[in-house]
């Protein structure tokens, strides 16, 4: 899976380059086709990164926004080059968004699940020893469950957030 991902990305790369050079061709001017190609090998990395990890979005877009303002001409010949916002169009910041919900999910279902396992082997062990620390033993389980959840909710919740604000921006 990784690898297709990385496959994927290096084909767009690739194919924004000729996209680029074609978009340079009739521009005419061979240093703003060349700014934009070092702009292109600078925001791969980013885009190679969002598409492991949505959250490396909150770090490389504000970068894009900034370097956008400083090179405007550039980036809009990535953006035509690319058919998009040049580096993460409004459809890859939905998908990122997606993703990430989806991964929550998936830690939230895992988690129930792993904790649900802890408190009923925990309540076999006490049933079996009628040790009187036992309750103290589930609480501790339950109050773990719920510190960790809050801990990667809160995580969620802020990352799911800035996504979510770069989709209406």
């Amino acid at each position: 899976m990784v690898i297709l991902g990385a496959l994927i990305v290096a084909a767009a790369v690739v194919w924004a380059g000729l996209q680029i050079a074609e978009a340079s061709r009739a521009s005419g001017t061979d240093q703003t086709r060349d700014r934009a190609l070092r702009l292109l090998a600078v925001f791969v990395p980013g885009v190679g990164a969002a598409d492991r990890d949505p959250r490396a979005i909150l770090v490389w877009e504000p970068l894009a926004r900034a370097a956008r303002q400083i090179s405007s001409e550039e980036f809009s010949l990535l953006d035509r080059a690319a058919g998009a916002t040049f580096p993460f169009s409004k459809a890859r910041l939905q998908a990122a968004h997606a993703r990430w919900t989806a991964d929550w999910l998936a830690w939230e279902r895992h988690h129930d699940t792993e904790y649900k396992l802890k408190a009923t082997v925990a309540a076999q062990q006490i049933s079996r020893d009628s040790a009187p620390a036992g309750r103290a033993q589930l609480d501790a389980i339950e109050f773990e469950k719920l510190e960790l959840y809050q801990r990667r909710y809160e995580e969620y919740v802020r990352v799911a957030r800035g996504l979510q604000g770069l989709i209406e921006s």
